[in-house]
């Protein structure tokens, strides 16, 4: 499989902030150390504007280089527009792999499925997932799917996809959560899953299982995977009741699908975040 990564996206933090750099570097020691799937480890290069603008306004573009807070939780660090950028470039790598038949995961931040076309916010700044979907249409794919595991609902992607034919949005989340959308379907396109807080693990894994079956039935050519983490048991931002073995299962089942997928980090903040990266790659890689 290949994992698109880059350390540099490490470089930036803010003390206490759940969104922290260890997220990534401590997968990428577990994954390194790790023996059981072969990893090809691929560098993203850059993206041009163009492809930025089909999910963002020229405006929003221009703000990710003011150093002025976006909200409590999205600081205005130094530099997050190379930073952004550059996990908008590694999901579109990941788009490549999947279509040359390659199981494909980005580990990147920062994260995207908050931002929308016109507002970084919930630790996002640039909509990864929804340029990846949105490019892969321009590019010749006629139908993808977004599917959102993430424990907070995909705001970003739903307000930026609601509009576009051949685009299908699914997303599994707690609420009452964060941001507080994605209490029922909109439009033709978007399909929502709110779950309550505490919701026993077995009831969790029959929501994802019905989202994944009306994903089937919209008979996408490619599936995008906004793999978000933190409906693990022990996460500290969420109440929900997932545990390892349950992510290696998702794995499994979007497997199973058997239509070409790529995934790109979102969120998941616990201390066991590598073990539950590792399970969900052996999961989409069939072991």
């Amino acid at each position: 499989m290949k994992i698109i990564t880059d350390e540099h996206c490490t470089g930036y933090s803010s003390r206490g902030h759940p969104e922290r750099p260890a997220r990534v570097a401590l997968t990428l020691t577990r994954l390194r150390a790790q023996k059981e799937l072969p990893i090809e480890w691929i560098t993203p290069g850059t993206v041009a504007d163009a492809i930025l603008l089909r999910a963002h306004t020229p405006e929003h573009l221009a703000r990710l280089r003011i150093q002025k807070d976006f909200d409590g939780d999205t600081p205005a660090y130094e530099g997050i527009e190379t930073y952004a950028r550059s996990s908008v470039a590694a999901g579109l790598e990941a788009l490549k792999a999947a279509r040359a038949g390659e199981t494909a995961f980005s580990l990147m931040r920062p994260p995207g499925h908050h931002a929308t076309k016109d507002q970084a916010m919930g630790f996002c700044f640039l909509s990864n997932i929804a340029i990846a979907a949105l490019h892969a249409l321009a590019t010749g794919t006629k139908r993808v799917a977004v599917f959102d595991f993430d424990v907070h609902h995909g705001n970003g992607t739903e307000a930026i996809l609601l509009p576009q034919p051949g685009a299908a949005f699914f997303s599994i989340h707690q609420h009452p959560g964060y941001p507080g959308t994605g209490t029922k379907n909109i439009g033709d396109n978007c399909f929502n899953y709110p779950v309550a807080p505490h919701t026993p693990r077995e009831e969790y894994r029959k929501v994802l299982s019905r989202a994944l079956d009306q994903l089937k039935k919209f008979k996408p050519e490619l599936i995008a995977v906004s793999a978000g983490f933190d409906a693990y048991a022990h996460d500290p931002i969420a109440q929900e009741t997932l545990e390892v073995e349950d992510f290696h299962w998702l794995g499994q089942e979007l497997r199973q699908a058997g239509v070409p997928m790529f995934s790109l980090l979102e969120g998941g903040y616990s201390d066991e975040l590598p073990e539950l990266i590792f399970a969900y790659l052996k999961g989409i890689n069939g072991k």
